[in-house]
């Protein structure tokens, strides 16, 4: 599933319509990607209406239009945004699409467990202002880290890396690129973590997002050629997803095992299980 870096790279190419008028809303309206939204009404409401601008928040996005209309959209397993020409020919998967003058803004998602969400209102809806602080927001501090860990106590760090709630946008590579340099092993129970290892979980957590963001949806508004163009291959990412990878920096043999309900890598000769 797409994580915070990734979600934001979608984003950005959305951006290109940005002060453009939708001519027309073109939806598969019996698809389940509407199932938490009245597709009539965002068809209605969106046709005439200018995008404004758009943002992310953890796995969510957000586009604002005038009118006070919001539409979210959820990517899940495998969505996808695109913009194409004004003469593209939509496909059985194209399950959204924003017509303007100059392109097409396609969503497409194949297996449709991403979702499209729509609200008008003078404020922002329910299902974004709920979304957790961001990681690099300064109300993700030390302090709030070490409490959520020891309402998690019995949890395996890793699981709870992956809970929304506290770590919005952090998603299953992240959580072991994370884990990988603060050098924790996923299996240590969230509690038994010292003062000075929470210290360097958080410090981690907010460097791989700020390095992810950087590499990975590029600075500014121009995005890189493709989505992990930049990544170096330092990184845990490029050796974690296939069975006979080694740690980039003891060149030991990496493990791979199901923690917390989730395929998960790691260096035992880094990440030691104390």
């Amino acid at each position: 599933m797409p994580e915070l870096a990734e979600v934001e790279f979608f984003r950005k190419r959305w951006s290109a319509g940005h002060a453009a008028k939708v001519l027309a809303a073109r939806l598969h309206e019996g698809k389940k990607v509407f199932r938490g939204c009245d597709p009539a009404a965002l068809k209605r409401r969106l046709t005439g209406a200018r995008l404004l601008d758009s943002e992310t928040a953890a796995k969510q996005m957000l586009f604002r239009f005038n009118g006070d209309n919001w539409l979210g959209i959820h990517l899940g397993m495998s969505g996808e945004l695109r913009v194409e020409s004004p003469a593209y020919a939509a496909t059985k998967h194209d399950h959204f699409i924003l017509v303007q003058q100059k392109r097409q803004l396609v969503f497409n998602d194949p297996r449709m467990f991403g979702g499209v969400l729509f609200h008008h209102g003078k404020t922002a809806p329910a299902w974004w202002t709920k979304i957790a602080p961001a990681i690099l927001s300064p109300a993700f501090t030390v302090e709030a880290v070490a409490a959520f860990l020891k309402r998690r106590a019995r949890a395996p760090i890793k699981a709870v890396l992956l809970m929304q709630e506290r770590f919005p946008g952090v998603g299953n590579w992240m959580a072991d690129e994370i884990l990988w340099r603060a050098a924790i092993h996923p299996k240590r129970l969230a509690g038994s973590l010292k003062l000075t290892e929470v210290r360097t979980l958080h410090r981690e957590c907010r460097r791989v997002c700020r390095l992810a963001l950087d590499t990975i949806a590029g600075k500014g508004r121009y995005l890189p050629p493709n989505l992990n163009a930049h990544i170096p291959r330092s990184w845990l990412f490029w050796h974690r997803w296939e069975d006979g990878g080694h740690c980039p920096r003891t060149k030991k043999p990496l493990v791979r095992e199901e923690v917390g309900g989730r395929t998960t890598c790691w260096s035992p000769a880094r990440q030691k299980l104390r």
